[in-house]
């Protein structure tokens, strides 16, 4: 068959099982978007209000589904308006597809109306990248993208393609992905990128075995590699056979039931107690799918001191790059999980659980008569939202008392910016799974800070109808970094305080989408009942102290156990 570029591009798409695409159109994608107009009912599009917006909606997509999110955007601006969702991405291991339409080849280099180098912007936020200047590359370049993108440790994977190109003819030839295996080019492809995750040593995965046997005090971290390998049965299976109390990174929330009697909670600088204190107390540590990054190994030196650290990861170049291992295998989680399982005897652990178990593995925050607490918000959200209902967050003190006061069951039921630590990714991460999940309750949590980063796509959600529910928590300042100007910086509160606009019950209204105000537990109460039973997009500004801290805190750089606030 005989197509322009565009129309291979789209026909590429559906082979990839892509129906849904968020994005925003411009001048030199716009061959693209005429081709999309005359396949109508191909493809859901949803228009963001911001190419940013578009990316982590995608992103959020991508998260909640487990599939490849796609997004579009235009040259110049419009491409670099996706670098800060396209990190995000990176940073947190999600699969996106960003597609993006330069000038035409002949204008590449000239410094044309609104060129970018979009690739050499992106080459260190993305696993690969792609500049198409020739249609006949084009469908096999796509499927590259794709089968890179979601292979091995998933990650973002940016195509830009010359104007000129989704213009010109050449022939396609459908290949339809196999769901479960490869098959014809496209598994030459897989093969010749090395795409199949290393098959796991046995004589490691034995020692290992061998490890835990012998261990009286195991102690295990699960990270995000859990949750995007969908790794969680294998998991749950394993430190049950271990009976060894499990703590949770922020992106491993999900993986286990967070109800499970051998969870201790988050990890590391706002890591419960439990948490904190078994990993300096263990003799045997074992982290899958975790990177030790700076907020769960503060002070690498002292990290798990007195243990013997495994760490079980699909990427090598994560093996010691924090945290300096006694052993460690690299492959997919399930995988290795599945092999070592049935080596290891039904264990039990009861004195060391009982010490682990002896220190608070939930914050318990003072509750002040006549005024709104997160714990009220928050609690009273799990009580009354659906079991599966999904949370987004975005990033500050609002993320965390949320990771800390629900209880994720499954992967991609918290949707949050774990690595960059983006302020503004929640609104969009919540369009992308309601717009994936239109059965579920999506709630955004959010704080008065990072709403105004990215408050523009409530126009998505109201005109797609959307019925996501917006949380503000509104102390009225950036409250995390409040609280390390109040803890290390002797209270010098330097451009912090956010005494202005605006009102979001009027901005909820603006869009015409549901806005109430709660100063009170019992406020809150009837707006979140409406908002449940209602279905429009909701806002909630909930009015709370300016200096509730988040609790426990322990200082960047600091021994693990090392709390500043208890």
């Amino acid at each position: 068959m005989l197509y322009n570029g565009a129309r291979i591009l789209l026909e590429c798409l559906k082979e990839q099982g892509v129906d849904t695409i968020f994005g925003y159109p411009g001048g030199t994608i716009l061959n693209v978007y005429d081709e999309m107009y005359k396949m109508e009912g191909e493809f859901h599009h949803v228009l963001t209000a911001h190419e940013q917006g578009a990316c982590h909606a995608a992103d959020g997509y991508a998260r909640a589904t487990g599939r490849v999110g796609v997004c579009f955007a235009t040259s110049g601006p419009g491409a670099t308006n996706l670098v800060t969702g396209i990190a995000t991405a990176y940073l947190d291991s999600s699969p996106i597809v960003a597609i993006t339409c330069n000038v035409s080849t002949g204008l590449i280099g000239k410094d044309s109306f609104q060129e970018v180098d979009i690739t050499g912007v992106t080459m260190p936020i993305t696993k690969c990248n792609f500049l198409v200047r020739d249609v006949n590359t084009l469908a096999d370049t796509v499927r590259e993208a794709f089968a890179i993108a979601r292979s091995g440790r998933p990650g973002p994977v940016l195509i830009d393609i010359a104007k000129d190109v989704t213009a010109c003819t050449a022939e396609y030839a459908p290949m339809p992905r196999k769901i479960h295996g490869k098959s014809g080019h496209l598994g030459a492809l897989m093969q010749r990128y090395d795409f199949k995750p290393p098959e796991p040593d046995m004589g490691d995965i034995q020692l290992l075995a061998d490890m835990v046997k012998e261990s009286k005090r195991p102690f295990l971290i699960c990270g995000g590699g859990v949750v995007r390998s969908r790794a969680h049965l294998a998991f749950q299976d394993f430190m049950h056979r271990v009976d060894a109390p499990v703590a949770l990174t922020v992106m491993g929330a999900g993986a286990v039931a967070g109800r499970d009697p051998l969870v201790t909670g988050m990890i590391g600088m706002h890591g419960s107690q439990a948490s904190n204190m078994a990993v300096d107390a263990c003799d045997l540590l074992i982290a899958v799918g975790c990177r030790f990054s700076d907020r769960v190994a503060l002070k690498p030196d002292t990290f798990a001191q007195h243990a013997k650290i495994v760490q079980i990861d699909i990427d090598r170049s994560e093996i010691n790059k924090n945290v300096q291992t006694d052993h460690h295998i690299v492959g997919d989680a399930g995988r290795v999980l599945e092999i070592l399982t049935p080596l290891i005897p039904q264990m039990h652990h009861e004195e060391w659980k009982a010490q682990v178990f002896a220190y608070p593995r939930e914050t318990f925050y003072d509750e002040q008569p006549g005024c709104l607490t997160p714990s009220q918000v928050l609690n009273t959200i799990a009580k009354l939202a659906p079991m599966d209902s999904i949370v987004s967050t975005d990033v500050g003190q609002h993320q965390m008392w949320a990771i800390q006061h629900f209880h994720f069951d499954y992967p991609g039921q918290l949707l949050t910016s774990g690595g960059f630590g983006t302020m503004g990714f929640g609104l969009g991460a919540a369009i992308g799974a309601q717009t994936a999940f239109p059965e579920k309750r999506v709630i955004h949590v959010t704080g008065d800070g990072s709403f105004r980063m990215n408050c523009n796509e409530l126009a998505t959600v109201s005109y797609y109808h959307l019925p996501v529910i917006t949380i503000v928590f509104d102390n009225r300042t950036l409250g995390m970094v409040r609280q390390w100007q109040t803890l290390i910086y002797g209270g010098r509160y330097s451009q912090t305080t956010l005494d202005r606009a605006p009102d979001f019950v009027k901005l909820a209204d603006a869009y015409s989408l549901n806005g109430f105000k709660a100063s009170n537990e019992e406020e809150f109460l009837k707006a979140f009942q409406a908002a449940l039973a209602s279905d429009r997009g909701t806002v909630i500004d909930c009015i709370i102290d300016m200096d509730e801290k988040v609790r426990p805190m322990v200082g960047g750089g600091s021994h693990i156990t090392d709390f500043m606030l208890n």
